[in-house]
């Protein structure tokens, strides 16, 4: 009796420890894939919120258009628009955008494109000019506190040219599009009549 006594405590001596065994197999494995999933969990959070912060960077605008939109006739011929000039500055919260010139041709180097949309034309990276307004340390960048004078001369777009030219109540568009961030559009109707300078509306 004594003998079967024993060995029935010594089977419920074993069966404990084995169950402590799986026991410790089972919490060992859980903490393997807990981590791996808190890795990766961890991981998609973080290109989550880069793709977060990619997105209002494109979405953020870095230029801003003050003050008016002039238009110029041309010198022979006052019924038709040549010049287009606007001034940007800088957004307080932007970052530095560069305003490299462009002359219109595929050789180019510029990172900021105009794009010229009328009636009859759609012309991408038309040929433009920009002078700092002030004193620019930052070379070719408008940074923040700097403003440029844009111009746009429409019979001379460099590789491209208008199919017609832009006359009284002519509507036009500019697509001011920095290397980063959103894009300014620029929409004006001409006037019934042309005069030498205008401030479009």
């Amino acid at each position: 009796m004594k003998f079967a006594m024993d060995l029935l405590r010594n089977q419920k001596g074993m069966t404990g420890l084995e169950t402590a065994i799986i026991l410790i197999a089972f919490v060992t494995v859980a903490a393997v894939f807990g981590y791996a999933v808190l890795s990766a969990g961890l991981f998609s959070a973080e290109q989550g919120k880069e793709t977060i912060y990619a997105g209002l960077n494109e979405a953020t605008s870095n230029l801003e258009l003050t003050g008016s939109v002039v238009g110029k006739a041309a010198a022979d011929n006052t019924s038709v628009l040549k010049d287009v000039i606007f001034t940007l500055k800088a957004a307080p919260a932007g970052n530095p955008v560069d305003m490299t010139a462009c002359d219109g041709t595929g050789s180019a180097t510029n990172k900021c494109s105009i794009t010229l949309t009328t009636s009859s034309d759609y012309i991408s990276n038309v040929k433009w000019s920009r002078t700092f307004i002030g004193t620019n340390s930052t070379g070719n960048m408008l940074a923040a506190g700097d403003q440029c004078v844009i111009t746009v001369n429409l019979c001379d777009l460099g590789d491209s040219a208008l199919t017609e030219n832009l006359t009284a109540n002519s509507k036009f568009s500019l697509q001011v599009k920095p290397n980063v961030g959103a894009t300014i559009t620029i929409e004006r109707t001409l006037p019934g009549s042309l005069e030498t300078v205008m401030d479009l509306h």
